[in-house]
């Protein structure tokens, strides 16, 4: 007779999309006191743990398009988040760094997202989070996306 209507609510593309949105929205207010935004986490995190990497790297890193990362590099540039040089063995690549200003603003910046992932899995106990975690861990490899390593040193 038709079609069966698609239901989100079984969808693990659309709740991982929203969540996204939702956790995005959820850094952006927790961020925004020091001048930040979530669109520039994966090159924050990038950096903190790599001092100094090629746009194309962050690109890998963050597994969004150059387009999008050349738009937030030159944000970060103008609000002095980074530092843009050039590469002494290949002068057409730039190379990134954070600025003294956004290392200044790292231990407020992990203790914020800390604090939203807190808000974020409350309710879930330690083997809830830890499934959850491993669950879109397995998911993002499905994908064909590698997990960037972890921030080792706040």
């Amino acid at each position: 007779m038709g079609q069966r209507a698609f239901d989100d609510s079984k969808s693990a593309g659309h709740l991982v999309s929203r969540a996204q949105r939702l956790f995005a929205k959820e850094s952006d207010r927790r961020l925004k006191p020091l001048g930040l935004s979530s669109g520039y986490i994966p090159v924050i995190l990038a950096l903190a743990v790599e001092p100094v990497l090629t746009q194309k790297a962050l690109v890998q890193y963050a597994a969004i398009e150059q387009p999008t990362m050349a738009a937030t590099l030159v944000r970060m540039e103008r609000d002095g988040l980074i530092e843009r040089n050039a590469d002494r063995t290949d002068a057409r690549t730039s190379l990134f760094r954070l600025s003294r200003l956004a290392k200044s603003k790292l231990p407020q910046f992990f203790k914020q997202l800390e604090e939203g992932n807190a808000v974020a899995l409350e309710g879930l106990d330690a083997e809830q989070r830890h499934q959850l975690l491993d669950t879109l861990t397995k998911v993002i490899h499905n994908l064909g996306g590698g997990l960037p390593r972890r921030v080792a040193d706040r």
